[in-house]
């Protein structure tokens, strides 16, 4: 993994300097420790910052090669998991690869496809390549956004990096928060809007979407997208496919030249991966590492909730000891929660999932010590059908987003002049009305399998987008990759037609992908109950975190300070406990909110424009 940054201008050339890519990629280093480099041309710059995973030595970036008399430049961030097959089509066609890297072959691929070459990749992908005799750039992005990639425009300059901070690294980009940019914060964050930055004038390649940019400007095409198609097969069919897909994205994902592990929380989806990663590590005599993550004080204070009904310790324990894994589990503290919020903001470029944030930040730092690359359970939920509002009627029919449990709780602590709330929430559920209207469905889908196609499309297009950003600025805060195998483009498309009874057999959540992984798995951890990522149940950080947020509103810099509604805000204090967002953010998350909301607005310097 890495960071990719760069300035493109065919009016003005000399805009595209070297001086001012430097200092964006400056702004990117923690996602590439290992090495940097620059390339610049009349009118194009490109930076790179790299985490050295494949062919360490020789896959320096940015990576220029000459074809058939005609010179191509690429700054690459991903990970292409069908190269094998790709390399064999590119030497086919009479190339000899250099190196034994993907950026090589994604390289090759635009060489010979030109813009057809991201339809070929699966994997996880954001890369330019500056095409010299068509005096262009090509721009990619994979089918799930799971690799940033964020531009903007400044006259006839187009700059483009991984993370906003690299784009405000550039003098002549401002942090502006315009009126909905305000509204996606107070009524959707974490998730937004796919292809904008809540930033003004801040957007991204969408996902599955490529461009192009030429003295014409910046065109963007859609390559990828989700179709509704009738499901031919059985129910065995179903079962088989699945097995074969997962079992495929995972074995796919295990290749890496420095040492990778699992993440195992002992639910069913990161067990899955990691039995059949330790599977394949014991055929070749080697152990796999396995990681879960645990919180100071959670034994004493764990309560079951419909979202986490279960703790996860003993049944990552007990996997770990049946695969016999290397296990180790990571223990944050409350104080190392409370201290890594501000970084956490830092590294999202926006006030996000608070402590479910900066708790990643902590134990990611902690695995770096011994691994560079870890596979992850994300996305089994949104694909399978794992959430409550795929089987509870009354959460997908609220007229909302239905993770989000009160819509305007979050809006009602600030004051009314900033957030005008009837116009603010008529806009969130504009933005609602037109995803669910945007879901590919058929007409002869019974109302189960509507129900089914809307939430995932739902799941897939917010709820997942959000998790993937929070995995990757997280990790790549740490210089830790992380591969998420069920976000595969294949499983999804596949998934997306099996009938919702295969997938919700005898009422049992997932119970497809349970059947299909039955021989992986022992029963204990096969029929156990979802559960989430963990987050701290212990009551001393809520009142850290009420004191720290209390002392900041008596600051003189303090920012917030004029949004709030100081009345709403004290009910809140006096209110007991209430999941408001998804499984995890509750009470505390929400104070926490505040506090990186704040922080951002003073760090960022935030200019609010309504």
């Amino acid at each position: 993994m890495c960071s990719i940054c760069g300035i493109v201008d065919f009016i003005h050339e000399e805009r595209a300097n070297e001086g001012c890519v430097r200092k964006m990629g400056e702004a990117l280093a923690h996602r590439g420790p290992d090495q940097q480099g620059v390339y610049v041309a009349k009118g194009v710059a490109f930076q790179h910052n790299r985490l050295a995973i494949m062919d360490v030595e020789r896959g320096l970036q940015p990576m220029t090669r000459v074809y058939e008399g005609r010179k191509y430049t690429i700054v690459y961030n991903g990970e292409i998991y069908n190269t094998p097959e790709l390399t064999k089509m590119i030497e086919k066609a009479g190339v000899k690869l250099q190196t034994t890297c993907d950026t090589e072959v994604v390289l090759y691929l635009y060489i010979l496809l030109k813009e057809q070459c991201a339809n070929y990749l699966n994997g996880i992908f954001a890369f330019a390549v500056w095409d010299e005799s068509k005096h262009e750039v090509y721009l990619a992005r994979d089918r799930f956004g799971i690799k940033p990639f964020f531009y903007t425009q400044v006259g006839s300059t187009l700059l483009f990096a991984s993370e906003v901070k690299g784009l405000l690294a550039h003098d002549q980009v401002k942090s502006v928060l315009d009126q909905e940019g305000l509204w996606q914060l107070l009524y959707l964050a974490p998730t937004k809007i796919g292809g904008t930055s809540v930033f003004k004038d801040i957007l991204e390649i969408p996902t599955g979407y490529y461009g192009v940019y030429n003295k014409s400007g910046l065109k963007l095409t859609k390559y990828w997208e989700l179709e509704a198609k009738a499901f031919e097969g059985t129910e065995q069919d179903a079962v088989e496919e699945t097995k074969r897909l997962v079992t495929d994205a995972i074995t796919r994902q295990l290749v890496s030249d420095v040492p990778l592990a699992t993440l195992l929380s002992g639910g069913l989806d990161s067990s899955i991966i990691s039995s059949v990663a330790a599977r394949k590590y014991a055929a070749e005599g080697r152990q796999l590492g396995t990681y879960s993550f645990e919180y100071a004080g959670n034994k004493e204070n764990f309560h079951a909730t419909l979202f986490q009904p279960q703790s996860d310790d003993e049944y990552a324990r007990y996997l770990a000891h049946e695969l016999g894994t290397h296990h180790q589990v990571l223990t944050a503290d409350i104080d190392s929660l409370i201290k890594l919020l501000y970084d956490a903001t830092l590294y999202r470029d926006l006030p996000g999932m608070a402590d479910i944030d900066s708790s990643l930040l902590y134990y990611c730092s902690q695995v770096k010590k011994e691994h560079t690359v870890v596979l992850s359970g994300e996305c089994a939920d949104e694909i399978f059908g794992g959430y409550p509002w795929f089987y509870r009627p009354e959460m997908l029919q609220s007229g909302f987003f239905p993770w989000i449990h009160d819509a305007t709780k979050r809006a009602s602590l600030f004051q009314d002049k900033w957030v005008k709330p009837d116009e603010g929430l008529a806009f969130a559920q504009s933005v609602y009305q037109k995803s669910v209207a945007e879901c590919p469905v058929l007409d002869s889908d019974n109302a189960s399998m509507r129900q089914s196609r809307i939430a995932t499309c739902l799941s897939v297009h917010y709820f997942m987008t959000s998790l993937l950003e929070r995995k990757d600025r997280m990790s790549m805060a740490s210089g830790v990759e992380v591969r998420v195998p069920f976000a595969d483009h294949r499983i999804l498309e596949f998934i997306y037609n099996v009938p919702w009874e295969i997938k919700f057999k005898n009422q049992v959540e997932k119970a497809l992908l349970r059947e299909a992984m039955q021989d992986y798995l022992p029963d204990k951890i096969l029929n156990r109950k979802k559960s989430p990522y963990p987050k701290t149940h212990n009551p001393a950080y809520e009142a850290k975190v009420i004191k720290l947020l209390e002392s900041r509103l008596n600051d003189s810099d303090c920012r917030i300070k004029e949004l709030i509604n100081k009345v709403a805000l004290e009910d809140i204090l006096a209110t007991q406990n209430v999941t408001w967002f998804g499984q995890l953010m509750s009470k505390p998350q929400l104070l926490a909110w505040l506090l990186q909301l704040d922080y951002w607005l003073v760090n960022y310097n935030v200019d609010i424009q309504l």
